[in-house]
């Protein structure tokens, strides 16, 4: 028996009851071009209503795994239930409820073509939803903001800049927006479990930090926004708002434990510097 050729991109999909908005980021996966990929939706449903959706699809590239042990939507476990099962050169983490642009795949392929030593290619998010209109253009700005740091980081060509931009000012990306080399996951040790929310910008920041980013000039996502936003609620929740809190001291209590407290001090200076410069 011929033995199976490995895949280009292996997509890791968590899902929780969000059934309809799956079977749209399954197709934007499904429609992209110039790559093999593979599909892997990872159901947190007790009930495990997302089965129906891959039985439906019939195509042999989406395989469907059950949390064993329903978490009820923490996304660093089921992640790190996805990733193992991934056989693709790169994985992208693509949350239930957003799409990848036209083409992504392919110039993600290319990216890492060109930089074969780092460990993530990014790009732009481009939000998009039924919300109020100045709630979208709340959101733009403020990814056209993280877009324009993002290519600052890379000009400076330290990937330690990218590293101090995730732990002490605003994240760079959202988890859907970037694509991670597979032995970097791996090299990583996945997701922090532990992190409920900022779980991603943790992930992201120790793949830069050991493994460098590369930026893309494109859009890289299109992002589903809620209203509210679970981002920039207006009057977010106290719950939210320590979670969050929590996950960011997370972050930098294992930096300085992992990397000193020499480096931790002279990339908080360095991350304040850009703000300066910033465009």
């Amino acid at each position: 028996m011929q033995a199976r050729a490995t895949p280009d991109v292996s997509v890791v999909i968590p899902t929780f009851r969000r059934n309809r908005e799956l079977v749209e980021a399954i197709a934007s996966v499904q429609a992209q071009t110039g790559v093999t990929l593979e599909i892997v939706v990872v159901d947190d449903c007790p009930d495990g209503g997302a089965a129906v959706v891959v039985q439906q699809l019939g195509d042999a590239r989406v395989s469907y795994l059950r949390n064993p042990n329903p978490t009820g939507g923490v996304p660093s476990v089921v992640r790190n239930l996805g990733w193992p099962h991934a056989s693709g050169r790169f994985v992208h983490f693509l949350d239930d409820d957003d799409r990848v642009p036209p083409g992504h795949y392919a110039a993600v392929v290319a990216a890492f073509a060109r930089r074969p030593n780092v460990g993530l290619v990014f790009g732009a998010v481009e939000p998009f939803g039924t919300g109020p209109e100045f709630q979208l253009q709340h959101e733009r700005q403020f990814f056209a903001r993280a877009s324009r740091t993002a290519r600052l980081c890379a000009r400076t060509g330290w990937k330690l800049a990218f590293a101090g931009q995730m732990l002490f000012d605003l994240p760079l990306l959202v988890c859907s927006a970037g694509v991670v080399r597979r032995d970097c996951v791996a090299g990583v040790g996945g997701f922090d479990p532990d992190i409920r929310l900022m779980e991603d910008a943790d992930f992201h920041m120790r793949v830069m930090r050991k493994y460098g980013a590369c930026v893309l000039d494109r859009v890289a996502l299109h992002y589903r926004i809620g209203f509210p936003s679970l981002m920039h609620a207006p009057n977010p929740a106290a719950s939210q708002i320590e979670l969050q809190r929590e996950g960011r001291r997370r972050m930098q209590a294992k930096y300085r434990r992992e990397h000193g407290w020499f480096e931790f001090w002279a990339l908080a200076l360095f991350t304040r510097t850009m703000r300066v410069v910033r465009p």
